[in-house]
């Protein structure tokens, strides 16, 4: 069997797993106005609030391009405040307004629901979310490996 087959991909079942989880929030979400990366947002401020933008972008590993209209929408949506802080006027800091907040009891049965209608075990779903994770790191150490090796080498270069 030809290691080349597209059923046979790491990357394919990742993405494929990925679009359908993503397919299977958005009836849920739509009940409560929201996108699947506006609730990604919401999760992290519902944990982790007052939060800098600069940190929930790290959090969600999204770009200011990307972030900043998704917490735009929020904002308008009246979920959220965004204000720069006194302290370092460069830094913009979220906070969830008492919607937001509000929004976090709707939300709370999302995972079980969803996750409900999959057949899978309590532990098959923990197994699955710490193997992407295990997965994620690593190839994030790679990456990080392969620019250190890119680096060196353009300095010997020179």
């Amino acid at each position: 069997m030809s290691a080349l087959r597209l059923d046979q991909q790491l990357c394919f079942a990742l993405y494929s797993a990925s679009r359908a989880t993503t397919a299977a929030y958005r009836p849920i979400l739509d009940e409560l106005g929201l996108t699947y990366p506006q609730y990604l947002v919401l999760l992290v401020l519902w944990e982790d609030e007052p939060i800098t933008v600069r940190r929930l972008g790290e959090r969600l590993q999204l770009d200011s391009g990307t972030l900043s209209p998704l917490l735009k929408r929020l904002e308008s949506a009246g979920l959220l405040v965004r204000q720069r802080t006194p302290a370092d006027e460069r830094s913009v800091e979220i906070t969830l307004t008492d919607k937001g907040r509000d929004l976090e009891r709707r939300a709370e049965c999302i995972p079980e629901n969803l996750f409900a209608a999959t057949d899978l075990t309590e532990l098959e779903l923990t197994n699955l979310r710490d193997a992407a994770q295990l997965l994620t790191a690593a190839l994030r150490q790679a990456g990080a490996a392969r620019a250190g090796n890119e680096k060196n080498r353009q300095r010997k270069a020179l």
